[in-house]
């Protein structure tokens, strides 16, 4: 099973950029889907981004799209989010996770939380 540590989250302002991080372990990291999902307040989480085991198919939600990147260094055992032209909406908590294309499975970590101010 892989463990994950979301890193990489903090506050910016609205147009600014964030990288977080996913450091895995376990040896079986590069076999995985790998996925972001983020919840704000009082919303139930959502898909936000997601790459397949190889690297080489990326899907993202409609409302980051142009906006965030999803890349993934399987020699590192880590996934990573950056995320440009932040808005307020942006503001969640934000979980890395195995998955299947879009579709989480596995443990929720505890997540980075991500903070735009107006």
């Amino acid at each position: 099973q892989v463990q994950l540590v979301e890193s990489g989250g903090g506050l910016a302002q609205t147009g600014g950029s964030l990288r977080l991080s996913c450091a895995a372990s376990g040896r079986s990291f590069s076999s995985y889907d790998m996925g972001w999902f983020r919840q704000a307040p009082g919303k139930e989480r959502e898909f936000v981004a997601a790459i397949s085991w190889t690297g080489g198919r990326t899907y993202y939600a409609d409302s980051v799209k142009g906006r965030f990147t999803i890349s993934r260094d399987n020699a590192k055992n880590t996934v990573y989010l950056q995320m440009n032209s932040l808005k307020p909406e942006d503001t969640a908590l934000y979980y890395c996770i195995t998955s299947q294309g879009t579709r989480p499975f596995g443990s929720w970590g505890q997540g980075t939380q991500v903070t735009v101010s107006p």
